[in-house]
């Protein structure tokens, strides 16, 4: 076994903690899985775990311990730190003890390489959700576990937005994540590739004049949604083959994105017309 880091100044806990940042993210293509549920997951998804750090006096259960023994079996880095170390690195309060760096997985559409998308062609799809510019990495991680549930195939973050390697993502994500596709891409060549596809693209608008339960889904399909605070444009409906709506009865304007997502993920995929 490692001897036990107790620095905060070591050269592996300083990388854990400036995957924290964006930056340092996208200058490592590493991220940070916290918690003894997403880390195992993780691992059991076959993520590329670079290492992972615990914290002896903070792994209580025989759940956690067995999982440090597994991934050790598998070799891959594990490395014990003091409760401080781990104190100084986690997000939340009173730490589960366990986090690990994790390769991100590089997913993205090619326009005109001759092959679609990387690793992910549109066959594979029978429904899935594209989000423009989403804003809030904890709705991001929500629609994540939302999609897991319904059985979704593929996340799209479309025209930048939200990392989805962002801790919150993460988090909220419960798991998700590791098991669902994220392809980062742009509006109009994600359009593209879903018009060769032969994907129903189904766009989500207050305005729109379809109200969602009367709606002619047809699988293959993904439901497109805008950003929390701008929604989809003129332009980006026009995209769309089918656009639906959420009646609003009271004095808001709109739903929480993740809740609208549910709504209409679980109204498509559970209830399709």
């Amino acid at each position: 076994m490692a001897d036990l880091i107790t620095s905060l100044s070591n050269p592996l806990v300083k990388q854990a903690r400036s995957l924290r940042q964006k930056k340092g993210r996208a200058e490592t293509g590493l991220f940070l899985v916290e918690g003894i549920h997403h880390v195992g997951e993780a691992a059991e998804a076959g993520w590329d775990l670079q290492s992972v750090l615990y914290a002896p006096d903070l792994l209580t259960s025989d759940f956690a311990r067995d999982l440090i023994l597994r991934l050790e079996q598998k070799k891959i880095r594990t490395q014990p730190v003091s409760a401080q170390v781990m104190d100084s690195l986690a997000e939340k309060d009173n730490p589960t003890g366990i986090l690990a760096l994790v390769s991100q997985r590089a997913r993205s559409l090619r326009p005109g390489s001759g092959q679609a998308l990387s690793g992910f062609p549109a066959a594979d799809v029978s429904s899935a959700l594209a989000l423009v510019s989403p804003q809030d990495p904890g709705n991001v991680g929500s629609i994540l576990r939302t999609m897991d549930a319904v059985g979704a195939d593929a996340l799209f973050l479309l025209d930048l937005g939200v990392d989805a390697y962002h801790p919150s993502v993460v988090r909220a994500s419960m798991g998700a994540l590791f098991w669902i596709p994220v392809i980062h891409a742009a509006f109009d060549d994600f359009i593209a590739w879903a018009r060769r596809g032969g994907l129903q693209l189904i766009g989500a608008s207050a305005h729109a004049e379809t109200d969602y339960r009367a709606a002619q889904v047809t699988p293959p399909w993904v439901l497109v949604l805008g950003s929390e605070q701008k929604g989809l444009s003129a332009a980006q409906l026009e995209a769309c083959d089918l656009r639906v709506s959420l009646p609003m009865r009271g004095r808001a304007s709109s739903l929480n994105l993740s809740v609208a997502a549910g709504i209409l993920l679980y109204e498509f995929s559970v209830h399709p017309t």
